[in-house]
This record gives structure tokens, sequence and C-alpha cells, in this order.
């Protein structure tokens, strides 16, 4: 009882930075299903014909973009390319828009890879 006593200072801090570290990895997991969620709700309501609602999602899924890892960036890639024929530009079709834009982000966020990369092998 005397150790507790003696170490409760530590005990409590080691309790809230596992509460804070598990939370942290709640609002992640959170944060990623909102977008999947985001992603699928533009494509049904794109393939519906709900453009206004599907143009409305695709604006929520670009403030999003900046802050995607490269592997969610790869997932909605893939997920898109097999809707939309990128070869044949369809502006009004929001799911063929932010097809593009990911890919344009996925090259952007390549060529930034590589340059640090041939940094790092450099030094």
């Amino acid at each position: 009882m005397r150790k507790i006593r003696r170490y409760r200072a530590v005990i409590f801090f080691g309790a809230m930075l596992v509460l804070s570290s598990v939370l942290v990895v709640l609002q992640y997991r959170a944060n990623q299903s909102l977008h999947l969620e985001l992603r699928e709700s533009l494509i049904l309501l794109q393939s519906r014909g709900y453009t206004n609602e599907a143009g409305r999602l695709y604006n929520k899924l670009l403030q999003d973009l900046p802050k995607l890892s490269n592997r969610g960036l790869m997932d909605d890639f893939q997920r898109t390319r097999g809707l939309v024929n990128p070869s044949e530009p369809q502006p009004d079709n929001p799911v063929w828009r932010y097809h593009w834009v990911v890919s344009n982000e996925l090259e952007t966020r390549s060529e930034s890879t590589l340059v640090r990369a041939r940094k790092l092998a450099e030094e």
C-alpha cells in the first residue's frame, strides 16, 4: 500500500498516457471510417443520379485530401478507377473529377517521395 501512495503520480501519469493513446487511435479510426463512408456515398449518389448531393460530398472529400495518407489515396484511386473511364473526360461526373484529383495528388506525392529518397541516397 505504501508503494502505491509513493508512486501514485507515476501511476496516474501512466494511466493518463495509456488512455490518451487509446483515444488517439479511436479518433484515427473514426476519421478513416468517415472518409470511407463519404467516398462510398459519393459513388452511390452519383450512380443513382443525385448529382447535386454527390457534388457536395465531392467538396467534403476534397477538404480531407491533404490529410489523407498515401495508402488512403491509393485505396480511393483503385476504388474509383473501376467506375470511370480515365481516358474519357466527364467533367460533370463528381466521381470522375475525384478520381483525377486523387490521381494528381498521388503523382505529386510520388515526386516528393522520389526527391526525398534521392536525397537520402546522396547522404
